[in-house]
């Protein structure tokens, strides 16, 4: 166990070195930073904004119950059963069918399940239906329907949130999921969360549509950027879905900010021919249900190339391509809570916990050398490596640091003692039988081995629960304690175990006392 090649020596010293190297890039000037990584601090440290996020899924129910209309009527067309007074009413669907029976069986016939004419209430899948009066029928989505449409909107929206916050260049987010629908966002270092609020405030549906002069059926009556009440048709030529991109620009002409976008083929080929069939006339860009612009149709579009304009500011420009590229939310996300959290706090725990850190450190180091003389000089020196290379590997990482994840330092720093402590007593046991004081170092470290691995990887077991089960705060704390066992035992069976080899080769003829 003392022995060491020239190669194992060379790496572990190297190996050392290197991660050391990444903790002094936390000191460094952020104007001057060869390499930019560094350890952030979480919302708890240096401040920040909390948003409580949640969406409002109503008009997404009402769109998807109008898009099982066709669907149940080619269901009773091909089932010959016959039905009438068909309506849409919010979030159901209401009919009158001739056969109820016969309706129930088709319905629920991917259910397998076994339909009973005396019941009223039927449920498939996703929807279910019941009777109301007579023959008239009610459809609606059932209670595994409507999860299923949150569920799916609350992924997506949490996908859209992180494209935008990532977008504007906020350094370690935290956006996670908060019961069924809503979504946690942390914000660190963010003092005026006015922006974000106004970006993840619109659902950013972008439709092109054609301005009529027919104010029947089929049109709905818009105000333009300008003020102008515009007729829009109700049909969509092409929706932000076939966006691939969108990046502000300035206009050459008069230094007027627009948004230059770009289509996918098939947006292309939809634009090109709606450009192509509709020259002459005005194409209102629809943003959230309100005119950005609507200008003339004055060649057709082919290239898949297009731009908005809109007196925009260059930062509203910049937004809106922000918008336009990140995707349109599936429902609107209303603002549930909002705290903005100041640094005070942050800095006063900082300097609760690095005060902690080092009257610990103090105390450790002056019992080591207190108990073990020159060896504790040694666990002293893993020590030091140990906390070195732990915020080293955070730094490799770029880990927001929380309150927590302090703890988590702290208690690495009790950790690596108690490795050296274990070893340091076996060696003395050893040294009450052995004659020979290496073979007495050897089998202490031997045999201490599966003590210390016991005692630091039920505690790494620990901590990779803590992590996968765990949010915010926890998952800091685990990240620093597990990192914090694997640089403990490097430390402690690698590097303390060299620096022991050493000492005790050179005085192999002498009394060595632990």
């Amino acid at each position: 166990m003392l022995n060491f090649s020239k190669i194992n020596v060379l790496i572990i010293y190297l190996l050392f070195i290197l991660i050391t190297v990444f903790s002094f890039l936390n000191f460094q000037n952020e104007n001057n930073q060869f390499i930019k990584k560094k350890i952030n601090l979480g919302l708890d440290l240096q401040g920040g904004s909390y948003l409580l996020l949640e969406i409002n899924s109503d008009n997404l129910v009402e769109e998807k119950i109008q898009s099982k209309v066709i669907p149940i009527k080619k269901l009773l067309k091909d089932n010959g059963i016959n039905y009438k007074n068909f309506k849409i009413d919010k979030r159901k669907l209401i009919l009158t069918i001739d056969d109820f029976e016969k309706f129930g069986l088709i319905f629920n016939s991917r259910k397998n399940n076994q339909v009973n004419p005396f019941i009223d209430n039927y449920r498939s899948h996703e929807l279910e239906f019941k009777k109301i009066e007579k023959n008239q029928i009610e459809i609606s989505f059932s209670k595994y329907g409507l999860l299923t449409i949150n569920n799916s909107a609350l992924k997506q929206s949490i996908e859209i949130v992180r494209r935008r916050i990532d977008d504007i260049g906020t350094k370690e987010p935290t956006i996670l999921q908060r019961g069924e629908k809503r979504i946690l966002v942390e914000l660190p270092g963010l003092k005026d969360p006015e922006r974000i609020k106004a970006l993840l405030g619109k659902t950013a549906q972008l439709n092109f549509r054609l301005v009529t002069d027919n104010k029947e059926f089929g049109s709905d009556e818009l105000i333009s950027e300008n003020g102008e009440k515009l007729n829009i048709s109700k049909r969509i030529i092409m929706s932000g879905e076939n966006l691939i991109d969108a990046q502000p620009s300035i206009q050459n002409q008069n230094n007027e900010p627009t948004v230059s976008f770009t289509l996918d083929r098939l947006g292309a080929q939809k634009f090109g021919r709606a450009t192509t069939d509709n020259v002459g006339k005005r194409l209102a860009i629809v943003l959230d249900g309100e005119i950005v612009s609507a200008p003339n149709i004055n060649e057709p579009i082919t290239s898949g190339n297009g731009m908005i304009s809109g007196n925009f500011t260059f930062q509203e420009a910049t937004d809106l391509a922000l918008l336009l590229r990140s995707g349109a939310l599936p429902t609107p996300l209303l603002v549930v809570e909002e705290r903005t959290v100041g640094p005070d706090l942050g800095e006063d725990s900082i300097k609760s916990g690095v005060t902690s850190l080092i009257v610990g450190f103090i105390l450790v180091i002056l019992f080591m050398i207190y108990k073990y003389k020159i060896f504790g000089l040694i666990a002293n020196t893993a020590l030091i490596a140990n906390l070195l290379m732990l915020i080293g590997v955070l730094t490799i990482l770029e880990a927001t640091l929380t309150l927590p994840g302090i703890a988590g330092i702290i208690l690495t720093v009790g950790m690596a003692v108690d490795a050296n402590v274990l070893i340091f007593e076996r060696i003395k046991e050893e040294l009450k039988t052995e004659k020979s004081i290496i073979h007495a170092f050897d089998a202490g470290y031997l045999r201490a081995k599966i003590t210390v691995l016991d005692a630091n990887v039920t505690t790494l077991i620990a901590a990779v629960i803590l992590f996968a089960f765990g949010s915010g705060p926890i998952k800091g704390f685990a990240i620093t304690l597990g990192i914090g066992i694997i640089t403990t035992l490097f430390t402690a069976y690698f590097l303390a175990r060299h620096l022991t080899s050493l000492v005790v080769l050179n005085n192999k003829n002498k009394e060595i006392k632990i």
